[in-house]
């Protein structure tokens, strides 16, 4: 099963610290030999990042070249926790919204930047400042939203947005910040690597690097040292074969990854039942696009009565060996956004399977089946179609097979139309098929999550590309509760949006959501306790610096 390009990409956007596919070289200590004095002497991640040929760089604004130790180094004035999208206070300690358009962070007192300096205000604006100036390094986005960025006393900054901000808040909080007794020195932060001794706020320090190997160590000065048990973060480079790093995961080489692997229960937890564990948290919705422009997906009647047609959970059984779960039609990641899923909405706004009530709809919406059983359109005849699916993912093969069959179980005429992946998502993107899957939401920003895939600003006429809706769905009332979340400056507010959002999927069926995406996290406790899981999902598998605050030595 070839794990899917979509959730590969959800996974390194979570968190570009949250190591995807990669193994490491390593020995298999005891807990007993590695931890002493209530310390855990290193934990061991896969993968350090810097592409093919990685050099010592340690820039958090080059996405493509930094190595993943800086997100140990560097840090943001908010952490959302990326499972129940929680706001977690950390260079700032709070914040507040003078209106609309202007928000205050205030700034932690006691931080330390780990060369002695005090951490400061003017650290927050002069990051910034920078980034505008430098755009290039805006790789969050955060100056098409913003006007300006000011340091309003010694710990408080005042950030103004061109519009009303709120859903700006995730893309601004997740900038690292750097300071500016080091970075204002610097003649060119574009081609700066900050290769020697990088000067940064977080848990750890860089200790060493070699193009195989990165090693970190505890940073004394952490305003939250106490809290950090771990001396050493080593991160390891990947040399193998996905099938070489299966073999390295079930040898205990490393601490934590987040990699794909089938039969994981064989491959990885059987291999040392009471250390080696995974959690598989939900992630992006994978759903069912339909061509909106074409009958019969242009008819609401339709596309409702499909809801209720798919066996979402044979899918999530087979077709994805039963890690993942189904999603609700709302297209809210459930459970974790439990607390956005509007009153009234029932079983989560996940759609049983009952083909007998889909039969039902689709004859009352005027299309019958004729004396071969075939199901017919508007023009009397038999309704025909494609769903596209790109060969590579096998996982997507099996699961558009079992929804082909319950298509075809209603009298519709449904041809499995296999293709590279390359051409898939071209097609996608251009408007041309009549049925494939797509992925969207799964991450904390409310705004982005319903307004790519709906939004009439993200879409394009067929045969023109269109730059996130991919399905055509065009409707002012979506629009309209798409700018209420948009500019929306209180919870209250947001989540009203959201509700009608969720009632607009519920109800128009813009997309069929099937199942969530994996967040694919496994962990070995042998050196450390404390990773989050399903009992204690305080955090996401790639949620870095929350995690290293909650590790614990084992006990031998």
């Amino acid at each position: 099963m070839t794990r899917p390009r979509f959730t590969t990409a959800f996974i390194a956007g979570l968190a570009s610290s949250s190591l995807l596919l990669a193994g490491c070289t390593g020995t298999e200590d005891t807990a007993d030999s590695v931890n002493s004095g209530g310390m855990i002497s290193h934990i061991t991640y896969a993968g350090i990042g810097g592409g093919n040929a990685p050099q010592a760089n340690y820039n958090p604004f080059l996405d493509a070249s930094k190595l993943v130790a800086s997100n140990f180094v560097y840090e943001p004035l908010y952490v959302i926790e990326q499972n129940s999208c929680k706001e977690v206070p950390w260079l700032a300690k709070s914040y507040h919204w003078q209106n609309p358009k202007t928000l205050v962070f205030d700034i932690r007192d006691g931080v330390q930047w780990n060369d002695g300096k005090p951490f400061t205000a003017k650290d927050v604006a002069f990051t910034f400042n920078m980034i505008k100036k430098y755009d290039v390094l805006d790789t969050k986005g955060s100056w098409p939203l913003l006007d300006s960025v000011r340091a309003t006393g010694a710990k408080q900054v005042t950030f103004t947005f061109k519009e009303p901000g709120a859903s700006g808040f995730p893309v601004i909080t997740a900038v690292p910040i750097v300071p500016e007794h080091i970075w204002s020195t610097v003649q060119d932060p574009t081609k700066f690597t900050d290769a020697k001794d990088p000067v940064g706020t977080g848990p750890m320090k860089v200790k060493s690097f070699n193009p195989q190997q990165v090693v970190t160590e505890r940073n004394p000065r952490y305003w939250q040292a106490d809290k950090v048990k771990v001396k050493e973060v080593r991160f390891k480079q990947n040399n193998g074969s996905p099938e070489i790093e299966q073999l390295k995961m079930g040898r205990g080489e490393y601490d934590t990854n987040g990699m794909f692997i089938p039969d994981v229960q064989k491959s990885y937890v059987d291999k040392d039942p009471k250390h080696h564990h995974y959690w598989y948290a939900p992630g992006m919705v994978m759903s069912v696009y339909m061509n909106l422009t074409e009958a019969p997906f242009d008819d609401v009647a339709f596309r409702r009565a499909l809801t209720s047609a798919f066996d979402r959970d044979t899918v999530a059984r087979k077709a994805q060996l039963g890690y993942v779960k189904t999603a609700s039609q709302t297209s809210l990641v459930l459970p974790g956004q439990q607390d956005w899923l509007p009153k009234g909405i029932k079983n989560g706004g996940r759609v049983p399977f009952d083909p007998k009530a889909a039969d039902a709809a689709l004859t009352k919406a005027g299309y019958q089946r004729d004396s071969q059983g075939r199901r017919l359109g508007k023009d009397g005849k038999p309704i025909s179609f494609a769903f596209k699916v790109p060969t590579e993912y096998t996982d997507w093969v099996a699961a558009a097979e079992i929804l082909v069959k319950n298509l075809k179980a209603l009298g519709l005429q449904v041809e499995l139309d296999r293709t590279t992946s390359e051409v898939h998502d071209q097609d996608r993107a251009m408007g041309r098929y009549d049925m494939m899957f797509g992925a969207h939401g799964g991450d904390c920003n409310m705004s982005t999550g319903f307004g790519h895939p709906l939004g009439s600003a993200g879409t394009a006429p067929i045969g023109k590309r269109a730059f996130s809706n991919e399905v055509r769905w065009k409707d002012r009332k979506t629009d309209a509760l798409l700018d209420d979340l948009r500019t929306a400056s209180t919870e209250k507010a947001q989540k009203k949006a959201v509700a009608g959002l969720s009632e607009i999927m519920m109800n128009d069926v813009p997309m069929i959501p099937i199942w969530y995406g994996a967040k694919w996290f496994q962990y070995d406790t042998t050196r450390a306790v404390g990773w989050p899981n399903a009992k204690n999902p305080y955090a996401a598998g790639g949620d870095n610096l929350i995690i290293l605050t909650h590790l614990r030595p084992a006990q031998g």
